[in-house]
């Protein structure tokens, strides 16, 4: 993305940060950072340890994880404005599951320091998130 303003108009129709004003979204936008990845790319690999948050930007891709017994089911798909690694900027664990570039696709990355300074800066942006990741957690969970 181009400057500040534009990154911040990006963000603020990402779901996680719907809830924030423009004001709140500018320290994270400051901390962003573009990357671009080909079809067929590897964004995250599963199993591999979590530093970092994406936002897709353009492009398509895909949330692949492989079971124990070497199948592989695609869990989740990707596009504009939606995002994946939430966890990964909470805690060290390892990513849950690949995400596999389908189409040429640029992301907007933020590593776990990066967030965490941010949220050290605004208590309500913290409260805001939180509840926004508590929502797609119970989410998740109700279509198990």
């Amino acid at each position: 993305m181009s400057d500040i303003k534009q990154t911040v108009g990006f963000l603020e129709r990402v779901p996680l940060f719907q809830g924030l004003s423009a004001r709140q979204l500018e320290p994270i936008a400051r901390r962003l950072i573009e990357r671009q990845f080909p079809a067929g790319a590897t964004i995250v690999a599963q199993g591999a340890g979590g530093e970092g948050f994406f936002v897709i930007v353009s492009g398509k891709a895909e949330a692949v994880r492989e079971r124990s017994d070497g199948t592989r089911a695609v869990v989740n798909t990707f596009g504009p404005f939606d995002f994946f690694g939430e966890l990964a900027l909470l805690d060290e664990g390892l990513r849950t599951a690949s995400v596999i570039a389908q189409e040429p696709t640029t992301c907007l990355a933020l590593t776990r320091w990066d967030f965490q300074a941010a949220l050290r800066e605004d208590v309500e942006m913290t409260i805001v998130i939180l509840q926004e990741l508590a929502r797609r957690f119970r989410r998740a969970l109700d279509a198990l």
